[in-house]
């Protein structure tokens, strides 16, 4: 609203130079008023890119943000994903999460169709049955090779940690189902960046932005593990380190 109100003013104040010029100012006195007409008009100009580059700069920083924390909530959504598999459950403990990958393994399983005979009444039958064999494991490690899962809780450019939490819900009576969610406030992401649109970015309803306060993976009231980024983000990648 500042900067509006500059280029209102100064707009105005070129105006009344102008016409000062024309009408009302000495022969002698031009030349003076011409050049302070043009450092206004600099100023000016200024000014209007400033304002018009503001948005788009923090739009850019923004996304470059935005595009390494929800590379360390898909490491964090991934691992919970393998710890539910195993655990039938998932879990708000971070270090154990860790000690999960490093140690936990899955089973492998080979499913077969057999035959095998029943006795039904006086006779006996063949009935096929579908059975399901376990028939070696496999570290869970495997499925994290070359992520840096051992510091998938650090929030990129803060000192701070992404919020881990689970719960047990009940969507269908008599159906309890273990839910999680890791997220990070979008303050603590933009910290130090336009405090003004900090604000509006937090009040994003969705589309091509993320909505709400946070960036978030999971759910807590619904059976949910997709994160609240929108598509452009998961064929993103970002070399750069941004502070």
């Amino acid at each position: 609203m500042s900067s509006l109100l500059i280029i209102i003013v100064s707009i105005i104040l070129v105006a009344l130079l102008a016409f000062l010029i024309v009408n009302k100012i000495p022969m002698k006195l031009k030349p003076l008023i011409s050049l302070i007409l043009w450092v206004v008009i600099i100023f000016l100009g200024y000014k209007v890119y400033t304002s018009i580059m503001k948005p788009i700069n923090f739009n850019k920083q923004k996304v470059k943000r935005y595009t390494k924390v929800i590379d360390k909530l898909k490491i964090i959504r991934d691992a919970e994903l393998a710890y539910g598999e195993v655990n039938r459950t998932f879990t708000a403990d971070k270090q154990g999460l860790i000690k999960f990958i490093d140690t936990a393994k899955f089973a492998k399983t080979e499913v077969k169709n057999i035959v095998v005979t029943e006795q039904r009444g006086r006779i006996t039958v063949d009935v096929e049955k579908r059975v399901v064999d376990t028939v070696g494991f496999e570290p869970v490690i495997n499925s994290f090779k070359d992520r840096d899962y051992k510091n998938m809780f650090q929030v990129p450019g803060t000192d701070a940690e992404f919020e881990l939490k689970s719960d047990v819900i009940e969507k269908v009576p008599g159906v309890k189902t273990s839910v999680f969610q890791a997220r990070v406030a979008k303050d603590i992401v933009l910290h130090g960046m336009d405090k003004d649109l900090i604000n509006v970015e937090k009040e994003q309803l969705g589309g091509i932005n993320v909505p709400g306060e946070y960036i978030s993976v999971g759910s807590l009231t619904e059976v949910n593990s997709n994160g609240n980024w929108p598509p452009f983000y998961d064929g993103k990648k970002e070399d750069s380190d941004t502070k």
